[in-house]
């Protein structure tokens, strides 16, 4: 399947899309795609995140802000696991289109060359399997863009297993590239605004407990995941942050390494709240996210829900344990 995808993707004329507000892995896998097998424009229909604009300032990559997919010869999604994270200014995806996703499998492409491997903890693993297998060296700047995306996308190693590692210092030793070099890359001052968004974030918090598992929820305005991230350096093992624009909402959820490893799967959580409201949800086990029309308290206090029953499964597992 890896060498089939190298195949398909040295088409001449194609676009590489990333989903809403994309992060750096979207953004680096993009990137070292676009570089390795030329010709190919990046598409954002839904923009790129913070992070995602200063490294794209650094490296010299660019972003299209609109497109009309029609005139490519090949479509290719990478790091997106849902054709909804593409509206609505990508309405559909062309069948046959190139799909590469390091998420749980949503059921939702089929009809396309479909890549996924949701072992791996970043999608910039994947993109760079793909190149080797290929045989093409990857040019310096595409591999900090893919050192980026695994630097970020394991929350700085703390979701990192050992393929990643191996990756990551395979590439760190080929092109010659310095840890320091990378860190700086995707570091960023948090803003003003940012700071205030989590400050009033924290002012609105409410949790609730079982046992000494603990989730929190709040609605946030903006800058949702830096505020999940600050509940769980204050004590939370698991964090939901949401928005609202009109009837739209947004849900950014974290959660603690340890309380994966004890069973909670955020992924799990969002995709089965996603499957019973006709909204769009999933990532991983420590990082993932929910979207479309709704209440924005309603929809916290389902994940809050949700995880308090993961929760109450994990604390009945341990009595059955002791027993």
């Amino acid at each position: 399947m890896i060498k089939e995808t190298a195949e398909l993707l040295k088409a001449e004329n194609k676009v590489i899309l990333v989903h809403g507000n994309a992060d750096m892995d979207a953004v680096g896998s993009a990137f070292a795609l676009s570089i390795c097998f030329p010709k190919g424009d990046i598409f954002a229909p839904g923009g790129i995140d913070r992070v995602s604009g200063v490294v794209a300032e650094k490296l010299n990559i660019r972003v299209l802000e609109e497109c009309d997919i029609n005139e490519y010869e090949l479509v290719v999604v990478v790091d997106t696991s849902s054709p909804e994270q593409l509206k609505p200014m990508v309405r559909a995806v062309p069948e046959g289109s190139v799909v590469i996703d390091h998420h749980a499998p949503t059921g939702k492409w089929e009809g396309m060359h479909f890549l996924c491997d949701n072992t791996k903890v970043s999608c910039c693993e994947i993109v760079k399997e793909i190149i080797d297998s290929a045989g093409i060296e990857i040019p310096r700047d595409a591999a900090m863009a893919l050192l980026g995306g695994m630097l970020t996308d394991s929350g700085h190693f703390q979701y990192a297993g050992p393929d990643l590692m191996r990756a990551f210092a395979d590439l760190l030793q080929k092109k010659g590239i310095h840890m320091d070099e990378v860190f700086n890359l995707t570091r960023l001052q948090m803003t003003m605004s940012e700071r205030i968004a989590v400050m009033r974030a924290i002012g609105r918090v409410k949790f609730d407990t079982v046992g000494d598992m603990l989730v929190s929820t709040a609605y946030g305005g903006s800058f949702e995941a830096s505020s999940c991230r600050t509940f769980l350096v204050a004590g939370a093992d698991v964090a939901f942050v949401g928005s609202q624009r009109d009837e739209e909402f947004r849900i950014s959820a974290r959660a603690t390494q340890d309380i994966v490893r004890k069973g909670v799967h955020l992924g799990s959580i969002v995709g089965s709240i996603s499957g019973e409201t006709d909204t769009d949800g999933g990532g991983h086990g420590g990082a993932a996210g929910l979207s479309g029309t709704g209440d924005i308290e309603a929809m916290l206090h389902m994940c809050m829900l949700r995880t308090m029953d993961v929760f109450r499964e994990i604390k009945n597992a341990r009595k059955d344990d002791v027993t």
